[in-house]
């Protein structure tokens, strides 16, 4: 069959709208009608090389839709329900499903060159394979997916703000109750307030946290991060240091987490400096791997038992949190919608990830046709 689809074909280029061909499901395999798709700054990556994929690439990781056939095998859906995508598969049954961590499964090795565990690819145009970012490809109309990169969802549920649990809600929710294990009095800084540090003020706060300290340049964002329930909102990261160091009488912050778009070596500093004695820094947001980002004194993690550490989809299980997320927002103890900022059609993709760089959303959303 055909379908409409938003491109990267080499590093530096926007996003490009074409046609291609796309097979139909084969064993273990769906076709899913995707009904939205979230803006995020990782498919920025795709376009400005900071992790160059195999090109060229269908962009899109975070989505939701309709499964319209199944291959053979398939027992985790049937045609008509309603999914949400997980941007890391999860197979059940490797080494790390096995053990409840999900988000490491042995599948997602090959998100990033975007073809289907057995090396081979579902879309094609001009006599070339295109890969799927992270096997998706939300950014298209329809795509052929593993059964292993859905989540059943109740289909009563609006499909356009579920799309956001398949990536920025549990990364950033997961972020500060999963890898930072913010518990009940703890002061948090958080640095970053996109698309996963919003989510990261609302884990935070549903941890118990007394005091959620945002950090970023932009004030809209800062604005939206105290409507969202953090207490203090800095511009300056030395600023909010300070401020850290005033409200925990010299003891400073239990966990310091950075989701900012690209991490440097700067905000991991800052981080780590802005941790007390026993605390964690959790780096979430993404840089180009052969960028050296960490760069801090061994002596004061030996001396103040200090830890810096990633987390990849909020060490979440896509499974069950995704599931779980979405049901503490039917219980409105989870904002979803207030996330989105804008709603574009695929072919305003290259100007909502302009609004991106200009900060200017929260979380855009790709609503198909």
């Amino acid at each position: 069959m055909k379908t409409k689809a938003a491109v990267v074909r080499e590093v530096g280029k926007p996003f490009e709208i074409v046609e291609l061909d796309l097979d139909g499901p084969g064993p273990g395999e769906v076709l899913i009608k995707y009904t939205a798709a979230g803006l995020c700054h990782s498919d920025l990556h795709l376009t400005d090389g900071d992790l160059p994929p195999r090109y060229p690439i269908v962009g899109g990781h975070e989505g939701s839709g309709i499964i319209e056939e199944i291959g053979p095998g398939v027992t985790k859906v049937k045609p008509g329900d309603h999914v949400v995508c997980s941007f890391i598969p999860n197979c059940g049954t490797c080494r790390y499903c096995s053990t409840g961590r999900q988000n490491l499964c042995d599948m997602g090795a090959t998100i990033l060159v975007g073809s289907m565990p057995d090396g081979t690819f579902r879309f094609h145009g001009d006599g070339e394979d295109f890969g799927a970012m992270c096997m998706l490809g939300t950014f298209a109309e329809r795509a052929t997916i593993s059964q292993h990169s859905v989540v059943k969802i109740d289909d009563w549920l609006p499909l356009e703000t579920a799309a956001l649990v398949g990536c920025g809600v549990p990364s950033g929710w997961g972020t500060a109750v999963n890898a930072g294990d913010v518990r009940a009095g703890d002061t948090v800084i958080i640095y970053g307030v996109g698309g996963l540090g919003i989510n990261a003020v609302q884990g935070a706060l549903q941890a118990g946290a007394k005091y959620v300290v945002v950090v970023d340049p932009l004030e809209f964002k800062r604005e939206t991060a105290l409507k969202f329930g953090a207490t203090h909102a800095f511009a300056d990261p030395d600023e909010a240091h300070a401020k850290v160091t005033e409200l925990t009488w010299g003891q400073g912050a239990d966990a310091a987490l950075i989701l900012v778009g690209t991490v440097d070596e700067t905000v991991v500093s800052k981080a780590t400096a802005a941790i007390g004695k026993g605390g964690t820094v959790v780096i979430t947001g993404l840089a180009d791997p052969s960028e050296l980002t960490v760069h801090v004194s061994g002596a004061d993690l030996t001396l103040n038992e200090k830890t810096i550490k990633g987390s990849l989809f909020g060490s979440s299980n896509p499974q069950y949190d995704i599931v779980r997320l979405l049901r503490l927002h039917d219980a409105g103890k989870l904002k979803l919608d207030e996330l989105v900022t804008t709603r574009y059609t695929l072919e305003q993709v290259n100007e909502g990830y302009q609004d991106l760089r200009d900060g200017k959303n929260i979380r855009g959303v790709i609503l198909h046709d």
